[in-house]
């Protein structure tokens, strides 16, 4: 006898689970392997063999060594930590302010203003490059660090409403007891607000983080010297007009990736439990 509909759907539905698992870890693992044994093989062995095809040095750690000198890696993260600093710093401030803001006080323009973020995250940011490149130019900001460092810590909504939904599940009674206390709405937003908001900045923290670390088109845009480049930039060095050397640019993005990795491996928990506390406030 051939077994119920019912048996077999739930024999089923676990395996097409497994199976999607499966082909969702080879889309993200196989370009990693092929990045990493790219990056151990010579520029004979990238022309003549596969894009899996193993190394015939395992320990060929040339590749390396030539794109932290010749791409200028150790320059490139330098620049890349003091953009992280202030425009994640920036962020942070300017996203709990504005939440706060939002949230402990009744204005006219309420609800323009959450009206107007909601739009601007809508428009594609390429339509406006040309207007905010005339603007950088403007202040004397162009090709220098604080260009990125400027549109980075501008109001990210994505920041305002980690902190809003986390602003929320804090009770206005701590805001009337500081008040009854003597403390204004700076005090009570420094004193009160910001300590409660550690998992909100953590988690807007390496959201921003990784965001500003992998970006490409704003520090190329605006940074065109090369002793200003990031380490998304710094790997464009080795592409030129007669083609690209990319057991080099393999090399660099192993070590573009691992630090990343290990920020988010370590701070992973961080991310989840961020987003499910601000999802149930």
């Amino acid at each position: 006898m051939t077994a119920p509909l019912p048996v077999r759907r739930s024999r089923l539905a676990p395996a097409l689970t497994y199976l999607s698992l499966v082909a969702a870890s080879l889309v993200v693992l196989v370009p990693l392997a092929v990045v990493f044994l790219t990056s151990l093989k010579t520029s004979r062995e990238v022309a003549e063999g596969g894009a899996l095809s193993p190394p015939e040095n395992w320990l060929n750690f040339a590749n390396y060594a030539t794109a932290f000198t010749d791409g200028k890696m150790l320059s490139a993260f330098g620049n890349t930590a003091f953009i992280l600093l202030f425009s994640i710093t920036g962020t942070v401030l300017i996203g709990s302010m504005t939440a706060y803001a939002v949230d402990r006080f009744d204005f006219r323009a309420k609800r323009p203003v959450m009206a107007l973020f909601l739009v601007a995250t809508l428009v594609p940011g390429v339509t406006t490059q040309v207007a905010t490149f005339q603007v950088v130019n403007g202040f004397g900001l162009f090709n220098s660090l604080w260009a990125p460092v400027l549109l980075y810590m501008g109001t990210d909504i994505v920041s305002v409403y980690v902190f809003l939904q986390f602003i929320r599940g804090i009770p206005v009674s701590l805001d009337e007891a500081a008040r009854l206390d003597g403390a204004n709405a700076l005090t009570v937003y420094w004193r009160i607000i910001l300590p409660l908001l550690k998992p909100a900045v953590a988690t807007v923290v390496i959201i921003k983080g990784i965001t500003v670390y992998n970006d490409f088109y704003i520090p190329f845009l605006y940074m065109p010297s090369e002793e200003l480049g990031t380490i998304s930039t710094a790997l464009f060095r080795f592409k030129g007009p007669f083609g690209a050397h990319w057991e080099h640019i393999s090399a660099g993005t192993i070590l573009v990736i691992v630090p990343t990795l290990v920020v988010f491996l370590f701070l992973q928990r961080y991310i989840y439990n961020g987003f499910a506390r601000g999802a149930t406030k």
